[in-house]
């Protein structure tokens, strides 16, 4: 088992590969914590269709589980505030739990970061990062 950190900086690239993760590593089932900025009041609200929200210092936490309607919401979003980010996703934290892997999305997925994945995840995820890469 490995664990996986990336930090994507390049401001060019499309969420493509982010959205190949999520789709490889997230499943319906899986237990899951969205935190939000209190101040995004929107997507705590779309957050909280999922899930129970609870306050948290300067955040809100969102726990639940991962339905079909989520996962196809976080494969089909395209955030437009890229202002500070070039956001993959609207949420400034998404963590998933699940018999294969922690799956960590941090400032609104720029940041990955995935524990206990196997040699072949490993592999996906490089493979998938170099397409990103090579991608214009």
């Amino acid at each position: 088992m490995g664990v996986i950190g990336l930090q994507m900086i390049d401001n060019r690239k499309s969420s493509h590969w982010w959205k190949k993760l999520v789709e490889h590593f997230i499943e319906a089932g899986d237990a899951f914590e969205i935190r939000c900025w209190k101040e995004e009041t929107d997507e705590i609200k779309q957050a909280s269709l999922y899930g129970n929200p609870t306050e948290d210092n300067y955040e809100v936490s969102v726990k639940g589980v991962v339905t079909a309607e989520l996962l196809a919401e976080l494969l089909s979003e395209e955030p437009s505030d890229k202002s500070i980010y070039n956001k993959m996703t609207k949420y400034f934290t998404i963590n998933v739990e699940n018999e294969r892997c922690f799956f960590c999305s941090a400032h609104y997925g720029t940041e990955m970061y995935l524990e206990r994945v196997s040699d072949a995840d490993i592999s996906f995820f490089e493979s998938v990062c170099r397409t990103a890469l090579a991608q214009k």
